[in-house]
């Protein structure tokens, strides 16, 4: 006999890409304990290609911010009112999604007690940046999981449309994958750097430079200033999906603390973290079963300097990205060709 269907849940995620990415590993759980719960998703616009064809998500629920912030605010509320959820849950800590939280009219209502509207929450966790403690785990602690429950981890779902984008590129074996931009400079390895490290790449490496479109002009710019042949720019031209698949069968993925670290870890892809101004102890670090992290060898007083990362280094100095070494990148490379 079919089990009934449970009402609706609804998680919300109105922050950056990796934000989703991290999200998703409470669409494993929830989809692992409720099988015939649907759930929808609500995201900025500009991420719902990560989560619209996820095999988990009924309905992907979009918040454009840039356009029409307010008012789509409140006709999201009113959507959500008519949806009777009866469980709405807020991965964020801001006002915003708190409201939506807070007057849904689901049964439970949960989030994380720094939302300052948590007071009408049936629910409210703690969440505290402490060392060894991932976000996901933080994130699934709003589940009522505790420090004791194995880790659910992220995951993703590339389609076919994506693993056919990226199989343009993948028969080009083998091949590295490098993400060289971030949204933020402190977290992001600086220019010459990238070279130093293309340069000293073996030469029987394909190289692909990725990014989102914001990112072309960067990896262009990494791509006219290298002499090495077997090197493209793909940055604007794939997916985030498809970009996950590309970078899935990669021998190595060379990734800043930044959203495409994230899509590593929900692909299993072979990852090299490297850190800059912040560290994987906030809570942000690479969970792929093939992932290593690159940072600064030597302890230095002002890293790190925040937890997101600054426009411009505060010190001026940026030593936290400068004092990285390529031998330390050429030497996960050389681990990742022995355990492939």
């Amino acid at each position: 006999m079919p089990q009934p269907v449970e009402r609706a849940i609804l998680l919300i995620q109105t922050a950056f890409i990796g934000d989703v990415i991290l999200a998703t590993a409470l669409l494993e759980r929830l989809h692992a304990e409720h099988p015939n719960t649907p759930i929808d998703f609500l995201v900025r616009k500009g991420n719902e290609g990560l989560v619209k064809d996820h095999p988990h998500v009924r309905e992907v629920l979009i918040w454009d911010k840039k356009k029409d912030k307010y008012l789509g605010l409140w006709r999201l509320l009113l959507h959500i009112r008519a949806a009777h959820y009866d469980q709405v849950i807020t991965l964020q800590r801001f006002a915003s999604t708190g409201f939506l939280t807070a007057l849904s009219g689901a049964r439970e209502r949960v989030g994380f007690n720094k939302n300052p509207l948590s007071f009408a929450f049936t629910r409210k966790v703690p969440h505290v940046i402490e060392e060894g403690v991932h976000e996901v785990q933080r994130n699934l602690a709003l589940l009522g999981a505790d420090a004791e429950t194995p880790l659910t981890r992220p995951r993703l779902y590339p389609t076919a449309t994506d693993e056919a984008a990226a199989a343009h590129y993948t028969d080009a074996k083998p091949y590295i994958v490098m993400a060289p931009t971030s949204v933020w400079f402190t977290k992001q390895f600086p220019k010459e750097q990238w070279l130093a490290l293309l340069q000293a790449l073996p030469p029987h490496y394909t190289v692909y430079l990725i990014g989102g479109p914001p990112d072309v002009a960067a990896c262009e710019e990494i791509l006219l200033a290298s002499s090495r042949p077997k090197m493209h720019n793909l940055a604007g031209k794939l997916s985030l999906l498809a970009s996950a698949a590309l970078m899935r069968g990669a021998v190595l993925n060379y990734v800043n603390d930044s959203a495409p670290m994230h899509l590593c870890s929900a692909v299993d892809a072979p990852t090299c973290a490297i850190y800059c101004s912040t560290v994987p102890a906030f809570g942000f670090g690479p969970l792929s079963p093939r992932s290593w992290v690159v940072e600064l060898l030597e302890p230095l007083a002002c890293r790190p300097c925040g937890l997101h990362g600054y426009r411009q280094c505060p010190l001026g100095h940026f030593h936290c990205a400068r004092g990285i070494r390529t031998t330390q990148l050429l030497t996960v490379l050389a681990e990742s060709e022995e355990v492939k």
